[in-house]
């Protein structure tokens, strides 16, 4: 027998003590599931005879008792109720006296694992819509671009100063500024990243890049002869295709507006050009590429980028001259032009462009650097992947086999320096 006398005498409101019992009485597994080193807490149950037969005056409810028969209880005790309950704790023995009459016990056991798996559930979506929500806020109040901001505009005077000596330097030969920015910066920024990777990828060393291999097992190291020749394919294409090409669009460029004008943009518009050129590059590149993939022009045109299953960095300009015009620089080009686009958001337009192609084809899953898993794998797959953001590729399922692959679980930010393919390594090969 348990008695709830001492719990009666407890300082302790009328309220509260009826809320428990009433809690503990409607609750036959109460115990078992709030109290440490309880095991078992046997069906626990209320004989209603000895309660008066009037109806209630107030028909409160509280846990399945009124609150006269909650006021009842209070009074009288274990010996009006006569509440009879045993359990199994720390290997003493009671045995249970009176089970709960009719189907509400066993329909409240039943639905009870509903209620508390839809109670967890909906919790964990609140706390995820709000904490989305305050990681949001806060990104947004201190994102990097709030303190770029700060630090443009600290510096507006500095740059906007060098920016005057430099047109003053080449006034009337602004078309040389123009080449200049345009074409030979960005391929500064291409070949002092290529040729890091090239180390890399000629020697295999220093390890700690190495080990972050893609493709493992190969180009280790890459073939000589067929990196001379990608090499000179690429710098063709740079200087015979790029600099006339761009050459040629300058008084094109001019007509929309100047883009050696004395002003320079502010940072919010330079933010605003660039995604306007994230989205043109993207809509162009994913359909001009699986144009190439078509069989009458792959064979001829786009096959020669795709002789790389396992690709570098710098055959990201690999390819056959008129891939490189339609796939490769219209691209990148059509949205400076439709914007109207100043020479310096043109110059890191293009530095970008240039290093996020070759971050997709470098081969390495580097830590806080974009994820190459996509386009590696299109070149694995040759059928896949023909994208740069995989937004269109979604639209348009050719990515649905990527997507049941442990490339795609792969497909993350890494924010560690464990390599992916340990962390998240590929299925073994059925044994033939």
């Amino acid at each position: 027998m348990c008695s709830f006398n001492l719990l009666l005498k407890l300082p302790i409101s009328s309220l509260a003590r009826r809320v428990f019992l009433s809690t503990v009485l409607t609750d036959p597994y109460f115990f078992s599931n709030h109290v440490p080193g309880l095991s078992q807490w046997n069906d626990c149950s209320v004989t209603r005879s000895a309660w008066p037969a009037s109806p209630p005056t107030r028909v409160t409810r509280l846990g399945g008792f009124t609150e006269t028969e909650a006021a009842k209880l209070e009074a009288d005790g274990e010996e009006k109720a006569g509440l009879n309950c045993g359990w199994h704790l720390g290997g003493a023995e009671k045995q249970p006296a009176v089970e709960m009459k009719g189907e509400a016990g066993s329909k409240l056991h039943d639905e009870k694992p509903k209620q508390e798996g839809h109670i967890w559930g909906s919790m964990r979506r609140t706390a995820f819509i709000l904490g989305s929500g305050l990681l949001l806020l806060v990104a947004f109040w201190n994102s990097v671009t709030w303190h770029l901001q700060r630090f443009w505009g600290a510096s507006g005077h500095f740059w906007q100063a060098q920016w005057e000596r430099l047109l003053s330097t080449f006034e009337g030969k602004e078309w040389m500024l123009f080449m200049m920015g345009a074409t030979q910066v960005p391929s500064l920024f291409f070949w002092s990243f290529n040729g890091l990777l090239l180390v890399v990828d000629t020697t295999g060393k220093p390890n700690f890049i190495s080990r972050y291999r893609i493709q493992v097992g190969k180009n280790e190291p890459v073939d000589p002869v067929k990196l001379r020749q990608s090499i000179r394919t690429v710098l063709f294409n740079q200087f015979m295709i790029s600099l006339p090409m761009m050459l040629v669009l300058y008084p094109i460029h001019k007509l929309w507006g100047d883009p050696c004008r004395r002003e320079l943009p502010t940072f919010h518009w330079f933010l605003l050009e660039l995604a306007i050129f994230t989205l043109i590059e993207e809509v162009m590149f994913y359909y001009s590429h699986r144009l190439l993939h078509h069989p009458t022009f792959y064979k001829k045109i786009h096959k020669k980028h795709h002789e790389w299953t396992a690709p570098i960095g710098v055959i990201s300009l690999y390819a056959h001259p008129v891939e490189h015009v339609v796939s490769n620089m219209l691209p990148a080009i059509v949205g400076p032009l439709v914007m109207g686009s100043h020479l310096t958001s043109i110059t890191m337009w293009f530095s970008l462009a240039l290093i996020i192609t070759t971050i997709s084809h470098c081969g390495y899953h580097l830590p806080f650097l974009p994820s190459p898993e996509f386009h590696d794998y299109h070149h694995l797959k040759f059928n896949q992947c023909y994208g740069v953001l995989g937004v269109l590729d979604h639209l348009h399922g050719t990515d649905t086999i990527f997507k049941q692959t442990k490339a795609y679980e792969r497909h993350i930010l890494l924010l560690g320096f464990t390599p992916l393919s340990e962390s998240i390594p590929d299925t073994p090969k059925k044994m033939q």
